[in-house]
């Protein structure tokens, strides 16, 4: 296990060029936008527009700050986005375009090659101790706000923006929180 620090990850272009993605995790490591089996990334959204398209990549999105959006994916009735809806899964390989409700919006957005991965995002908050039960091949947990501290031992701290990634881990990961810790749990299995 280790903890990806939200300081130390990589700011990089969108693949279209309309805005800039904080790059949180990628495998395999060093892989670049059109060679990845999975990525967990963040962006600002500041205007409406198309999204980046991704040949034979599925991705989920969630929104973390702002009001929310209006997604419009090719062959699928326009929904919203928000910070309490759940987490939206979509192709995105098919035309994609965002209207903001009310303003900008920071997105969380994980992307998994077809026949390579698969994954599952789902939003949580613990203000406890809790057993976090997991059967994923690999395991991301995104701290939104609040503070959490992972493993038997509470040894690892997890603070906002901050990404816990485990490879090798028990079946059950223990948390510990002190007060409410807004979380995303992002499990990654190999593709069926």
């Amino acid at each position: 296990m280790r903890i990806i620090r939200a300081a130390d990850c990589r700011r990089m272009p969108w693949k279209n060029g309309g805005g800039e993605t904080v790059e949180i995790a990628i495998s395999p490591e060093g892989a670049g936008i059109d060679d990845f089996d999975w990525r967990l990334s963040m962006a600002r959204v500041e205007t409406d527009g198309p999204f980046s398209l991704f040949a034979g990549v599925d991705r989920a999105l969630a929104v973390l700050e702002g009001e929310g959006i209006l997604l419009n994916v090719e062959g699928h009735n326009p929904f919203e986005l928000t910070r309490s809806t759940a987490p939206s899964s979509f192709p995105a390989d098919v035309p994609t375009s965002a209207a903001l409700i009310a303003g900008p919006i920071t997105d969380l957005n994980m992307m998994t090659r077809r026949g390579k991965a698969a994954h599952s995002v789902t939003r949580m908050t613990v203000d406890t101790a809790y057993k976090l039960p997991s059967k994923a091949q690999e395991l991301l947990l995104f701290c939104q706000s609040g503070t959490v501290r992972v493993g038997a031992d509470a040894a690892l701290l997890l603070e906002p923006h901050d990404t816990l990634h485990a490879c090798d881990f028990p079946e059950v990961l223990h948390l510990r929180a002190d007060g409410p810790a807004d979380l995303f749990l992002i499990e990654i299995m190999a593709a069926a």
